[in-house]
């Protein structure tokens, strides 16, 4: 499965459940599963207002969804 490069936001991380969910830029939220976070990025560790990078794609059963989900690394000052 390959996707579009997206960016986003964590908005949701439901660790219960193993799911979250990914605000875009154009206000659309994205469902991503446990399996989708790559293994530099702990599923517990995300959180809210987290900027990540991902991989777009249209799955049947869930709709839009994010895979090969990865968290921004953050840029030192300066």
């Amino acid at each position: 499965m390959v996707g579009t490069r997206a960016r986003g936001k964590i908005v949701r991380v439901v660790t219960g459940q193993s799911y979250g969910f990914i605000r875009l830029r154009d206000r659309r939220e994205v469902f991503f599963h446990r399996a989708d976070v790559q293994e530099d990025t702990p599923f517990n560790s995300l959180q809210p207002g987290d900027a990540v990078t991902f991989e777009l794609i249209a799955d049947a059963i869930s709709g839009p969804r994010a895979i090969r989900v990865t968290r921004n690394k953050r840029a030192s000052g300066g």
